[in-house]
Formats: structure tokens, sequence, C-alpha cells
């Protein structure tokens, strides 16, 4: 558990500085429009809903889902630091989509991996060890551009009037290829046995698309995160519209992550009180509360207080659907359940709100895509208690 743990720090470590920052790069320092911002980053989940399915098709096949876990590592580990040779959109929409082919399965394998080696750990063990990504993500995500501005008064450099506001913004791509090589020599230290190495048969995994319950849970996963998911990817430009810079998105992520911390933590907990699908009901309730503050809000200063729910997000939707996966699909199919549920909704689900929230930002100004995700995920809060049915898992083992 110990080297999951780890694993998790450096793996999260990385996105920490990717994600938050990478839209701004796009924008910033290579000079996309704000439809082409939408159309990269929706690129990652138009890759992933082939790459999600196969990869976990191939770790449950094989039983090898610490070598899978390995290889993901690594191959996203160069397509991060391949994209520092983007010079335009056409060059970028190919690089984003070599790194999306390792980066977008490398989450939900690590989230089956570390179902399957705590399993038996009691409630608490996933959250424990899922709860060390949100640390090395705080911690990168803070500690980046700090870094960034030594190396710029060391250099002399800073920014100008028609220029980039963080010149040296091209780090983040070795750097973050440089934490996911650490994570994969760390999951090298994997156990390979027991749980670890049950295999599906072939053609297995149909029995979770005739298992009703799951197949429900996809469907509220793609609401839940078309509606959420392009307002997060933007948000750094939605900083910089009302007046921040990098160190603002630096010092918003840090108040993200003050509640994401004990939160996921406590998942186990939560889950045993509420159950997965009452965690599912909180994080899009948090979701569509913060996103609905952001685009009403009289004053820039009120979106502050409420990226505290970012945390009760992450604990309720990114943990939750994971956790109500997990009571409802065999542990031979666990990486491809883990897979296709990030295939529908992370993926599919990203690619339409990335894409909607690129071009709301265009035409109707950068408070758009966060009043219309923030309404939504209001509105599917109070329609989840008949879309999605208490977990269970016996249909999901008929044969």
């Amino acid at each position: 558990m110990i080297a999951m743990s780890v694993f998790w720090f450096f793996c999260l470590g990385g996105l920490g500085i990717f994600f938050p920052f990478y839209s701004l790069y796009l924008h910033e320092n290579v000079g996309l429009a704000g439809w082409q911002v939408g159309a990269v980053l929706a690129v990652p989940p138009l890759i992933a809903m082939l790459a999600q399915p196969s990869w976990g098709l191939l770790a449950d096949r094989t039983g090898s889902r610490a070598r899978v876990l390995v290889a993901l590592s690594w191959g996203a580990a160069a397509g991060y630091a391949s994209l520092s040779l983007g010079v335009g959109f056409v060059s970028l929409l190919a690089l984003t989509a070599l790194m999306a082919c390792f980066a977008m399965p490398l989450i939900p394998t690590a989230i089956s991996v570390t179902f399957a080696i705590t399993h038996d750990r009691g409630p608490h063990a996933f959250g424990v060890s899922r709860m060390f990504g949100t640390i090395g993500f705080g911690v990168v995500v803070v500690a980046f551009p700090l870094v960034l501005d030594a190396l710029a008064a060391a250099r002399g450099m800073g920014a100008v009037a028609s220029g980039p506001s963080e010149p040296l913004l091209p780090l983040m791509f070795p750097v973050t290829g440089a934490l996911l090589l650490v994570a994969g020599a760390i999951a090298l230290l994997l156990p390979r046995s027991g749980t670890m190495s049950v295999r599906a048969e072939r053609g297995d995994w149909r029995r979770l698309l005739a298992h009703p319950p799951y197949v429900r849970l996809l469907g509220v996963a793609l609401l839940g995160y078309g509606l959420l998911q392009g307002p997060m990817g933007i948000f750094p430009l939605f900083v910089r519209a009302h007046g921040g810079d990098l160190d603002t998105v630096s010092h918003l992520w840090v108040l993200m992550l003050a509640l994401e911390v004990p939160l996921v933590a406590l998942s186990g907990a939560s889950l045993q009180r509420i159950g997965a699908r009452g965690l599912l009901a909180i994080g899009l309730a948090a979701g569509g509360v913060r996103w609905t503050v952001c685009g009403f809000a009289p004053e820039s200063s009120w979106m502050v207080p409420v990226q505290l729910l970012h945390g009760v997000v992450v604990a309720g939707l990114i943990i939750g659907s994971p956790l109500y996966v997990e009571a409802v699909v065999p542990e031979e199919l666990r990486s491809t359940g883990q897979n296709v549920l990030a295939m529908v909704g992370v993926s599919l689900g990203g690619l339409l709100s990335n894409l909607g929230s690129g071009a709301l930002y265009d035409l109707a100004g950068p408070d758009a895509p966060y009043r219309v995700g923030g309404i939504g995920a209001i509105l599917a809060t109070a329609l989840l208690p008949w879309l999605l049915p208490a977990p269970s898992r016996a249909a999901a083992r008929e044969r």
C-alpha cells in the first residue's frame, strides 16, 4: 500500500503542473483562440474513447495490471515531454493526441489497481492511498509557479505587455514527464499476485453492458462530467478574464485542495454512511453551486470561497463514481469497468463539455460556461434519485 500511495503522489503531482496551466499555456504562450483551446482540450477525451477500454481490457484479460500501469506511466511521461515540441494549433493537436493514448487510461487503471491492492484492508484504505495523490497535486501546484518566478528572476526575465504572463511556462512539459517517469518506476514495486492477477474470460466485458445499475451510472457520469468538466478546463482563462494571473490560479488551487485531502481520505467512511449514490449527489450539487456562483457573482472576489467546493466535487463525483463501479462490478472486470466509466464520463462527457465551453467562451463571454454548467448540475442533482438505482452486484455476476 505504501508503494501505491507514493505512486499516486508522483502521478497526480505531474497533473498538478499540467492540468491547471495547460489551457493558459495554449492561450497565452502559443496564442490560440478560445475555440482552438477548447479543441485541443477535447482531443484527450476523444482519443480516450478508444484507448481507455482497450487498456482496461488488456489489464483484465492478461491479469498483468501492475505491468500495464508501468507502461501507461512511462508512455504518459514521454507524451507530456513531447508537448514541448508543439509550435502551433495543428502540431499541438497531434502531440496532445499522442500523450492522451497513455495519460487518459492511466488514472482509471491506477484506481482499479488501488482497489485490488486495498480490497481486504477496510473501507478507509482506498481513500487514504488516493489522498496522497491530492497531496502531491497540491505540493506541485504551489511549488511550480514559485520555481518559475525564481528562474525568471535569476535570468532577468519578466512578463511584457504584449507577451504571456509566464514566459517560462513551457518548462511544465519536461517536469511533468519527469514526475510520471518516477511514478512508473514506483509502479514496478507493486504486487503482481492475488487479486492483482485475476483474469477475465473472453467476452466477459459484455456482462457490464447487461447490468442496469452500471449502465445507468454511465449515463449519470456523462451528464455530470458534461456539465462540470469544461468550465474546469478553461478555469485559468476565466481567472485571467477577471484580472488574475498564474499566481492567482495557483493560490485558488490551494484553496480547492484544502477540503479535498480530508474528504478523499474519508471517502470510505462516507461510503458506509450515505452510499456511493449519496456521494454522487453531493458531488453534483457542490459542482453546480460552485459554477453558478462563479458565473453570476457580481464581483470576482466571490469566486474565491466557493473553490472550497472543489474538494466536495472530487470526493463526490470523481471518487464516488469509481466507488459505485467497485460496488457493482466483479473483480475480474475491475479495470475494464473503471476504464469504461472514464471513457463515458471523463472522455465523452469531457469532450462535449470542453467543446461547448470553448464555444460559449468565445460567443457569450467568460461567464457563460459557468452559468450553463452550474444550473445544469443543480438540475441533474434533483433528478438523480430517478436516474440512478442503489448499487447491486448480483446481476453483474450472472453468466
